[in-house]
């Protein structure tokens, strides 16, 4: 023990760059002072129906259509924020904190929103020559850089031109001293899916970031989140400093503790978005006594404000009286308080303060261009280089798709089928290849722009700095690696001319594809920020380029109306450049290249002139000449789409959607006092106990190549006992989430990382299975993600009681215990507005943390873990839900949570506490009246008028920010460890018999250690039961969403409406039969579509049946079924929609037959491309983005080997493409739309496909204009299909489409099923050893 110590609290050697700052300054420049006022801010939401829903609402004439459908968030609030001072924003959850920050920095927009008042920056509305910062609620962070790497390149980019490297790096080193980040300063940030830093050290770093733009003027929204209560007063102590340097700080806080309220300059205290208080903080309590309202002895001021202006809405009577006490505070300030604040402001306006001027470059904080490329060409290049899934996704992706490419059109010949076949690799290369990279790089973009975002809106980043240092990061790790390998790969197993001359165009066509594919997915993300919208625009946009480019349709055939399109579209360059290069290019012979014609007489005889590089791109309907130019217009093209994507970012303005409250129901929840006790009275309770455990890490690290170890947990002893709230407390990064994490059983290995667990978990002296885990203990983690958007918190709510309650409640009983938890949360006045995401702006914060919980306790679980409970929430709010857990404890239950800042009325309910110190160390573990004597024993008296959990807090907690202090912390931590090691080691006994562990899942009420799992398992609902309720749950939540019903609608109509608009109407001459086989090759392109549908929908479903599914709510076939049954019918309408329109408008044979023939492949290569996207999200769920990338190609080989573009695959690939779904729906399309078609050898209309001038490309292989000479090649659709392979029978390649659909389905669902069954064997393993000794977890995900 005492070496491990040594080793987890040695003075850690400070980094090479770190300058000692023993004297505790920042070393800021000086700022500007910028005085702060707002007068008579008000701020209304326009709520009533948009779009679709406010069309609906018009028809149907609703009752309520004329009541003004607005909502007020701030009403007449006037402020002054002076410089140099410290304003604090307090008020509940819901009452306009974050509103009144947005409105103060100017950052609140929106057409559904109505602004009126004054924000003034030293007396000006004018804010541009004022530097101010913004620190939010969500942390935007980088997860694969380190916080000392991130607050590096953050004062690289917003520290100004003139400070020196060396001033940069010490500042750097100060913040991490600061704010308390010295022990994770190499730490990588990490993210929800590679663990690295711990949320409230990502809350400081955040902080960090913007102190590192020096602002005059710094906005923090709810700073201390997240973070325990040593840190946040340490946190508003160093925003203190920032204060007393001239600069205006303004907070919105939830739960202060009692020492940070001194710290206060200013107040401005808000009750349903009005002001009951603004001034000065020495004058508030003052204000108050005078209204009736004194402070009570030991009482956290800021508590005692938060709950004297909160609405109590637990029940009529305590809202009846918070309504009548709030509205007295209001009348009092409004006629009395606010007049003085008002008149100051006037007076200010009438002397006319201006603002300082202030150099542009300085107040933005924005450095010169050419730094800003270097600073972020550098940090790009770090983080591409740390993704080695995103790398290895473009790497893979190209290197597969060469070879495999290479593998199918595998040393070509010169023979007929061998020159079309060059024509479908040409295309592949041309085209695919970059269709692949534009929806990879789609998907990457949609998360790494949010980063830029908020830097360009802070001013420190510019667009030009940010697309060109995207492309210069990445020219020689993707840029250039992945067109080069995949051309040298793919050209020379195709069997091309092996001339360096002649390959180095291929390559060179190859890179300008790749750029503009990364620039074209650049203007479509610039366009929407939505992956369903942005695919959704990409799609369109290839679809063009690729009917436009001459392969799929003759570009002479294509309708006049639409052939202008071709000189739009970069594929018609691309794939010309080519063909030109391989046909006709490098040779001095007029007739281009020679292949290999069969018949005698070679050139002389006109059955040869088709085995000519110069007849094909007539062919093609490309110039002979038409490689240097295409070429420079690629170029141009790529240059083009950047710059439209820089014109797009610079002046479209990216704001968040206001959702707007549904019709409220009858609120059934008034009166619920109590909640209705679910656990019958003699039902068993659960004692946990830790008996050495502990937990460990194994990471590989540096390209899986090295393992690394590291201890999370050292071993706990402690007991978790039924009846009384049982606490966790410690400083971030003390291990508490994780031991949270192991005891529910939620971690899960990858490839990667290991968990490792020793020690025993005891329930009731017995060894628990997995299975007995996993049914008796509900788990509340940090994240809010498993609430459905675009459902309120009602219907919320309401799903989750049906689906979670026992099959023995009625309707009635099940909704009644919804609205009554719904009450005792505190969440009536907010039950129906949507919950709302990061693009939807819905309920707060604090209410989306009480809505989770409130899911949690529906079932009244007997074992309840929730980590911070109370995080986010304003102190009213915090204190009513530790009364509701205080109830659910006192019925017998083991609650067990985490808390980071407590009420100092709280602690007394404490029952247990374990008390853990960074590294996981145990500091005390017992009864929570016996917390302070021991400490007292120690020498360490909590003084009266001090919160014990903070003093607790404070004692263990190192300061990280003094030298000095420093080592006497660190020394005071270890004997306080050292000294419960010792009397753990002295007064802890174990049992001489060890524990039994518990396999018995048959229900039993006995006491028998052994019983206790079948005593308390809880089975799923019911498939009968949930399918309904998943079904209307669902259907609401996508309703109320407009990027999933874009994604499910548009993209299969938009590809239709096209395809009818470049190939209607088809003919029937010789020059169609090109255009009529592309047509047929086009319905490949749906199964890119149905795999697109999917990433837009699934893996939000997929992740909220995740939560619940680990809850034991419901089994994976009623999951499986009502994304199904959901998804059919959508592909059902647009399928007939898509054969309308190529059926009867592109000039298909009209019949019924054929109409739904076309219907059933349309839905059935679509239904195909969904279950694939099934399969892949389902096996790689954590990286969607590697993902796509393999999916995207696999889909491509499938559109490859569907029989046209390939004529003759070799044996294996052909074997294997008997599972694609695209080769029975071309096997089946072919013979019913070339059967019996003769096509005519010479037509003299059609658009000027006779014509042979060089220009239009010589109309379709130069037999047009009357040259007299006969034609060749096939002359019935018959023929044809016997060219291509395609004359087989149409109806069995019809019925195996259908088996296809039904296999791919099947098989997801099974994945599936193997996927959720596979954690399901892991526990069963490890339940037959129990919670017991062991080195692996053994239950990761591969």
């Amino acid at each position: 023990m005492d070496e491990d110590l040594e080793a987890g609290f040695q003075e850690k050697p400070v980094h090479k760059h770190h300058v000692d700052c023993s004297d505790n300054d920042l070393s800021f420049r000086a700022v500007e002072p910028v005085n702060v006022s707002v007068h008579s801010l008000t701020v209304d939401i326009n709520t009533s129906p948009a779009g679709i829903a406010a069309l609906s609402s018009a028809l149907k004439r609703r009752k309520d259509a004329a009541v003004t459908a607005h909502k007020r968030i701030l009403d007449n609030v006037t402020a002054e924020m002076p410089s140099g001072s410290l304003t604090a924003i307090l008020g509940g959850s819901g009452s306009g904190k974050t509103t009144m920050l947005h409105a103060l920095s100017h950052r609140i927009s929106g057409g559904r929103l109505q602004i009126s008042g004054h924000v003034r920056y030293n007396g000006t509305g004018r804010t541009s020559g004022v530097k101010s910062a913004y620190v939010m609620q969500n942390d935007v962070l980088i997860p694969t850089l380190t916080v000392r790497e991130t607050l590096r390149y953050a004062a690289e980019l917003r520290l100004p031109p003139p400070a020196t490297p060396e001033e940069r790096r010490r500042v750097v080193e100060e913040v991490i001293l600061e704010l308390g980040l010295k022990e994770c300063a190499n730490t990588r940030v990490g993210n929800n899916i590679h663990k690295g830093c711990s949320g409230g050290e990502k809350r400081r770093t955040s902080l960090g970031v913007q102190m590192l733009a020096n602002p005059s003027v710094l906005f923090l929204d709810e700073v201390t989140t997240g973070l325990d209560a040593a840190s946040a007063f340490q946190l508003i102590k160093t925003l203190k400093l920032l204060a007393n340097t001239g600069r205006t700080i303004i907070v919105t806080i939830h739960q202060p503790r009692s020492e940070i309220w001194g710290l206060f300059d200013h107040l401005v205290l808000l009750s349903g978005g009005v002001t009951v208080y603004s001034g000065l903080a020495k004058n508030c309590l003052l204000h108050f006594e005078s209204l009736g309202y004194a402070l009570p002895a030991f009482v956290n001021p800021a508590e005692f404000l938060v709950d004297l202006a909160a609405h109590d809405i637990r029940s009529p009577e305590l809202e009846h009286e918070s309504s009548v006490r709030v509205q007295l505070l209001k009348q009092a300030w409004s006629s009395s308080g606010s007049r003085d604040i008002r008149a100051s402001w006037v007076t200010k306006e009438k002397t006319g303060v201006q603002p300082t001027s202030i150099d542009d470059h300085a107040r933005r904080g924005s450095s010169y261009l050419g730094r800003q490329i270097s600073v972020l060409t550098a940090r790009t290049f770090k983080i591409t280089y740390r993704d080695p899934m995103g790398m290895a996704g473009s790497l893979i992706e190209a290197l597969s798709m060469a070879i495999v490419t290479g593998w199918i059109f595998y040393n070509l010949d010169g023979s007929l089928s061998g020159i079309r076949s060059r024509q479908g690799a040409l295309y592949t290369a041309a085209a695919l290849q970059g269709y692949l990279i534009l929806l990879f790089e789609i998907f990457r973009l949609t998360i790494d722009i949010e980063l830029f975002d908020r830097e360009y809106a802070e001013g420190v980043v510019s667009v030009p700095a940010f697309l060109i240092s995207r492309r210069f990061a990445r020219v020689f790790m993707e840029d250039l690696p992945v067109p080069l390998l995949y051309s040298i790969i793919f050209y020379f197993m195709v069997g091309f001319d092996p001339r360096a001359s002649q390959f180095f165009v291929f390559f060179a066509v190859n890179l300008l594809m790749h750029y503009i594919a990364v620039s074209l997915a650049m203007l479509c993300v610039s366009v929407s920020r939505e992956l369903s919208v942005a695919t959704l625009i990409a799609n369109m946009a290839y679809t063009l380029q690729s009917l436009g480019c001459g392969y799929f349709v003759q570009s002479n055939q294509i309708p006049v109306w639409m052939r202008w399109l071709k000189w739009t579209a970069y594929v018609f360059y691309g794939f010309g450049a080519m063909a030109a290069n391989e046909f006709v290019g490098h040779t001095t012979n007029p007739a281009g290249r020679i292949y290999d014609c069969p018949n005698t007489g070679g050139l002389a005889t006109a059955a040869c002139e088709e085995y000519t590089g110069a007849y094909q791109m007539r062919s093609l309907g490309f110039p002979d000449d038409w490689i240097t130019r295409p070429i420079l217009v690629l170029f141009a093209f790529a240059i083009a789409f950047y710059v439209g994507a820089a014109f797009i970012l610079r002046y479209k303005t990216v704001g968040i959607q206001i959702s707007r409250a549904q019709k409220p129901g009858i609120d059934t929840s008034l009166g619920k006092e109590a909640l209705i006790a679910v656990l019958p009275d003699n039902e068993r309770t659960v004692k946990i106990t830790l008996h050495e455990y502990s937990l460990d890490i194994r990471k590989r690290v540096h390209w899986l190549t090295k393992v690394e170890t590291k201890s999370i947990l050292k071993p706990v002893n402690t007991v978790f006992e039924p009846g009384v709230l049982n606490i966790i407390m410690g400083p971030s990064g003390a291990g508490k989430t994780s031991l949270l994490n192991v005891m529910a059983d939620r971690l899960r290995d990858s490839v990667s990382t290991t968990y490792m667990r020793n020690g025993n978990m005891i329930f009731n002296n017995a060894i628990p299975s997995a299975d007995v885990v996993r049914s008796i203990c509900s788990y509340v983690c940090q994240d809010d993600d498993a609430l459905l958007p675009c459902l309120t918190v009602r219907e919320n709510l309401q799903f989750a009681a049906a689906l979670r309650l026992p099959t023995h409640y009625s309707k009635i009983q099940k909704r009644q215990r919804a609205e009554s938890v719904l009450l005792k949360m505190g969440l009536r006045d907010c039950a129906d507005n949507l919950v709302g995401n990061d693009l939807i702006k819905g309920i707060s914060g604090g209410e989306k943390r009480r809505v989770t919980i409130a899911i949690q306790i529906l079932t009244d679980p007997q074992v309840l873990i929730m980590d911070e409970p109370t995080s986010g929430l304003d102190a009213f709010t915090a204190s009513s839900i530790m009364e509701v857990l205080k109830g659910l404890a006192e019925e017998g239950r083991t609650l067990i949570l985490t808390i980071h800042q407590a009420r100092s009325d709280l602690f007394q309910h404490f029952g247990n506490i374990l008390l853990l110190a960074r590294g996981g160390y145990p500091v005390f573990t017992g009864k929570g009246s016996n917390m302070l004597p021991h400490f007292a024993a120690l020498g360490h008296h909590c003084p009266t008028n001090t919160n014990p959990a903070d003093f607790a807090l404070d004692l263990i907690t190192v300061n990280l920010q003094r030298a000095d202090k420093e080592a006497a912390s660190r020394e005071k931590v270890r004997s306080l460890i050292l000294s419960w090691d010792t009397t753990t080691t002295t007064t802890t006994t174990t049992t001489s018999q060890p524990p039994t562990t518990i396999t018995q899942t048959t229900p039993s009420h006995l006491s028998a250690p052994a019983e206790l799992g079948s005593l308390i398992i809880r089975s799923p609902t019911p498939f009968t039961t949930a399918l309904p309720l998943l079904l209307h749950r669902s259907t609401l939540n996508f309703r109320r969403s407009p990027p999933a019903l874009i994604a499910r609608t548009t993209q299969v109509l938009g590809f239709a409406l096209i395809l009818t608009l470049f190939f209607a109407p088809l003919q029937s001459n010789t020059y169609s039969i090109q255009t009529r086989l592309g047509f047929i090759q086009e319905f490949a392109a749906l199964y890119f579509v149905g795999m697109l549908q999917n990433v837009a929908v699934y893996p939000t479903e997929r992740r909220v049946f995740g939560h619940e599914h680990g809850d034991g709510a419901y089994g994976v076939a009623a999951f499986f079924l009502q994304y199904t049954i959901l998804e059919i019918p959508f592909e059902i309408v647009t399928s007939l929609f898509f054969a309308l329109l190529t059926v009867i408008a592109a000039g298909l044979p009209r019949t019924a037959k054929l109409f739904f023939i076309v219907s059933f492949n349309c839905f059935a290569i679509v239904n195909c491309g969904e279950s694939v996207g099934i399969v892949f999200d389902t096996f790689l769920q954590n990286n969607t983005g590697f993902a796509i990338s393999l999916m995207s190609v696999l889909l491509s080989l499938a559109t490859v080997m569907g029989g046209v573009m390939r004529l003759g695959l070799p044996r294996f690939l052909e074997g294997w493409n008997f599972l694609s779904p695209v080769r029975w729906a071309l096997g089946n399309l072919a013979p019913w739309t070339l059967g019996g078609v003769v096509f005519r050898c010479r037509d003299g209309g059609g658009g000027g496909e006779g014509r042979g001038d060089a220009g239009g490309g010589g109309g379709g292989g130069g037999r047009g204009g009357g040259d007299g000479v006969g034609c060749t090649g096939p002359r019935t659709g018959e023929e044809v299909l016997r060219l291509y392979g395609l004359d087989k029978n149409a109806g069995l390649n019809l019925v195996a489409l259908g088996v296809c659909v039904v296999v791919y389905r099947l098989v997801a669902w099974g994945l599936l099923e193997w996927r959720m069954r596979r954690w399901g064997w892991r526990w069963k393993w490890r339940g037959s050893r129990g919670f017991g000794k062991g080195k692996g977890m053994g239950m990761g995900m591969g």
